[in-house]
């Protein structure tokens, strides 16, 4: 379950490039809260807040508290870009969560038992489709994974969405199709098998914001 943590930041007056690089060299990571039908907020955050928060892993499933000019926003991350060569924060978009809202969030899958797994133990390899699924739910109750047991799964079973207990209070986002979370293949198959999945995938997809976040 997720936890309000608290974050400060310092209203931004200025936007675009120029300001953006001016709160970097600063030490602050520009970003900025919308939704919710309300006017766009231009924010900066301490460099090691957000750096400490990306390290948590869930970041994106984490309701956050950010007091801003005396107002706290309730938000929820929705992206962050990184410097493609330093892997550091640069921009962050935060969608401002209404009262009573739902959100909908990527879950990460966590598979469970893979040592007792009947079918890995023959030599299967885990073929992972999905490695998170899109919940919606509620801001207090966002699950920190989705588990998948794998230990009667055999070689060439496929498990689909329909086999994946759904965490209490929450609902699955994509629904017009019961999609294959993962596989596990003979040995020596992985890839053949990895191909008709991700075809399979597409034929059935074919019959899918941030004021300033390329700063």
């Amino acid at each position: 379950m997720s936890e309000q943590m608290q974050l400060e930041a310092q209203k931004r007056d200025r936007v675009g490039k120029g300001a953006a690089r001016a709160a970097r060299r600063e030490g602050r990571v520009p970003a900025v809260i919308y939704g919710d039908k309300k006017e766009a907020v231009p924010i900066s955050l301490a460099y090691t807040d957000i750096l400490k928060q990306l390290h948590t892993g869930n970041f994106l499933t984490t309701v956050y508290n950010i007091s801003v000019g005396g107002e706290k926003i309730m938000v929820i991350p929705k992206d962050f870009q990184l410097d493609v060569v330093k892997d550091t924060p640069m921009h962050v978009d935060f969608l401002r969560i209404a009262k009573g809202a739902r959100v909908e969030v990527e879950v990460i899958v966590n598979f469970l038992n893979e040592e007792t797994s009947v079918g890995l133990k023959k030599g299967g390899t885990l073929n992972i489709v999905r490695h998170t699924i899109e919940l919606s739910c509620k801001p207090d109750n966002i699950p920190g994974q989705i588990d998948v047991d794998l230990a009667e799964v055999d070689v060439g079973d496929a498990i689909h969405i329909s086999d994946v207990t759904i965490p209490t209070g929450s609902t699955l986002v994509e629904t017009d199709r019961d999609f294959t979370v993962a596989t596990i293949v003979a040995p020596g198959g992985e890839e053949e098998e990895a191909e008709v999945i991700v075809s399979t995938e597409a034929t059935e997809e074919t019959g899918g914001e941030g004021e300033d976040s390329g700063e």
